[in-house]
């Protein structure tokens, strides 16, 4: 491209960069609905899915992030796909560049994996994923509508808990329950934020989220959880704990809990890791997490209850920030 072309484009791009937003307003909340993207410094979407009866599990994440005075934002994707018969986790990345997001309705896209709402439905194609997915239940904000803390930064939290899933993965046809969780503020993962995240499907028709927001030195500065009823009608975990129990260590010294207990007004439950071995080291992000399956029993309004869902714990950094020259 001839310099003053190169030029004139950086200009006009530049003159189109949306205000980078900064400020997340606990007391204005977006709408159950907003699906993004926004221009705010940090933005994602996640599907996952555990499927028992045909032995995998699978966690797809688009990341959207941007800097000021940058005319476009950059995007990075994951993707774990863990085979229970066999034992294998394969974790796939597209490095940080350009990419597509746009609503409504939602498109977003790096390369050739892509997640797009058609109609009700959603469609993700992504490495080995071809899917559609059928909300069950409507979008909701998760209470109190954000994760996270002044401490660490917040993100706003919206998304649907239960959609009918089926398609392919790897070439085998499947079947069962995927959910979708969209989050975006101005917290940094990894550097400002840790996190111990459990999204379980319970099977008497309730979803349960629960979030334990940690600063990089350990400690817990937030603890919310919320349920979605049958209906899709969400309210929060009142008088919510979360006790951390069984812990396994990595290959490369990182030690996660694997096994937990989560109690509130409403239910008692035992949550543990269907397998240890699912660290995912993040070249693209630089952080280190665990993320995969877990089973889930104990009571539910004072009645016996299973179910089953994901857990990702993340662990902090693979290597320290830079230091300024």
């Amino acid at each position: 491209m001839p310099r003053a072309l190169l030029v004139a484009a950086t200009l006009l791009l530049s003159a189109c960069v949306p205000t980078l937003q900064t400020a997340v307003d606990p007391a204005r909340l977006p709408a159950a609905t907003d699906y993004g993207p926004h221009a705010f410094p940090m933005e994602w979407w996640y599907v996952s899915g555990f499927l028992p009866e045909e032995g995998l599990a699978f966690h797809w994440a688009q990341f959207q992030v941007r800097a000021a005075n940058v005319p476009v934002p950059v995007m990075i994707s994951h993707l774990a796909l863990t085979d229970l018969r066999t034992g294998q986790v394969t974790f796939l990345e597209q490095s940080p560049g350009l990419g597509q997001a746009a609503f409504p309705p939602l498109k977003l896209g790096q390369g050739n994996w892509r997640l797009e709402q058609q109609g009700t439905d959603f469609r993700l194609n992504a490495g080995p994923l071809d899917l559609t997915l059928h909300p069950l239940k409507g979008p909701v904000l998760h209470p109190p509508g954000y994760s996270g803390s002044a401490e660490t930064g917040l993100l706003y939290y919206q998304g649907v808990t239960r959609l009918a899933l089926s398609g392919q993965v790897a070439g085998r046809s499947v079947q069962g329950q995927a959910w979708l969780d969209h989050q975006w503020g101005n917290q940094i993962p990894g550097r400002a934020a840790l996190w111990d995240w459990f999204s379980v499907q319970l099977r008497g028709g309730d979803d349960l989220m629960v979030y334990r927001v940690r600063t990089p030195d350990g400690r817990v500065v937030q603890t919310v959880g919320s349920i979605v009823d049958a209906r899709g009608n969400a309210r929060p975990a009142t008088n919510l704990t979360v006790e951390p129990g069984r812990t396994w260590q990595s290959a490369g010294g990182r030690t996660y809990t694997l096994s937990w207990h989560l109690r509130a007004d409403e239910f008692d439950l035992t949550a543990e890791a269907v397998r240890d071995e699912q660290e995912l080291l993040s070249r693209t992000t630089n952080i280190a997490y665990w993320e995969g399956p877990i089973r889930v029993m104990g009571t539910w309004g004072g009645q016996p209850e299973t179910g089953q869902g994901m857990l990702e714990v993340v662990g902090g950094l693979l290597q320290p920030p830079a230091k300024p020259q």
